[in-house]
């Protein structure tokens, strides 16, 4: 289907897209380094809280990864327990969710040898995809609130509404806790289905030479599977906020919040959760 445009109506939309990257130009090319320096100053920083136990990084938590991590899932439940009984006829809302649902199940069904870890393989897979689309929408598309830390980690002000909510894919502990996660799933359901002598064997397997190997590459599972929600999602977030402020007071924020926050972050969602399949049907072929 062509879209069709009325003559002053493509006239009207080259003249916006012209004053458009006009002022996107003239953004650019005055600010100063000062300005540009106190817009991106906080745009790496976290806001770090130290625990009086642990040593190193085990001393160390980011309050707002939790914050959110949790706000979510209270936003899981209560959304889960509102569609908990489908109707016999359904609507708009119910057709979505059971074909999003029947396509999770068909992946896993195609990718699962052993039919009895198809059911929870399907659980965790919708539950892993809920949760990261959740995560990655909220922090790329919703605008919440910004922090301004210093280099210790200390919050020095809060500011509602001006910046994206915290994602917690954005931290690198949620995507590798999510990802060990799926490491330790699948090899227990390994464990489960072929017995824990042939699991053991296949660490030796095609040749005992290979063994250091086999432990290198399932130790590397879970380091690229969440480094690539990480980046994705971190880098995105960077991303629009460097070409927002180029730009700003237009429209374009709002349609680069879209973009990124909508479509890029229900795409590398899936991206996680056919990877997590993958893994388990990995470990169990």
């Amino acid at each position: 289907m062509k879209l069709k445009l009325s003559r002053r109506a493509k006239i009207a939309l080259m003249i916006f897209v012209g004053i458009y990257i006009a002022v996107g130009v003239v953004n650019v090319t005055f600010l100063s380094r000062e300005n540009m320096s106190e817009a991106f100053k906080n745009i790496a920083n976290r806001w770090v809280v130290k625990l009086p136990f642990g040593k190193g990084i085990l001393n160390r938590i980011n309050p707002f990864t939790l914050i959110m991590t949790w706000t979510i899932m209270i936003v899981i439940i209560v959304a889960a327990a509102k569609f908990r009984k489908f109707r016999l006829v359904p609507d708009r809302k119910q057709s979505a969710i059971e074909s999003l649902l029947q396509y999770v199940y068909e992946v896993v069904e195609g990718s699962i040898p052993d039919e009895r870890f198809v059911r929870p393989t399907f659980y965790i897979a919708c539950t892993l995809f809920v949760f990261v689309a959740f995560s990655n929408v909220l922090g790329g598309a919703v605008p919440g609130v910004s922090l301004s830390v210093n280099s210790q980690g200390d919050v020095e002000k809060v500011i509602l509404f001006s910046d994206l909510w915290f994602s917690p894919t954005a931290d690198i502990n949620t995507n590798a806790s999510l990802a060990v996660f799926v490491l330790i799933i699948s090899h227990a359901f390994a464990i489960k289905a072929k017995g824990f002598k042939a699991w053991l064997k296949a660490w030796f397997e095609p040749n005992p030479i290979m063994f250091p190997m086999n432990v290198v590459g399932e130790l590397a599972k879970p380091i690229s599977h969440s480094l690539r929600l990480f980046g994705n999602v971190a880098g995105g977030a960077m991303l629009v906020y460097m070409l927002s402020y180029m730009v700003k007071y237009l429209f374009m924020p709002v349609v680069l919040w879209g973009f990124f926050g909508l479509f890029i972050g229900l795409v590398q969602a899936l991206v996680f959760t056919v990877l997590a399949v993958a893994y388990i049907s990995a470990a169990l072929s």
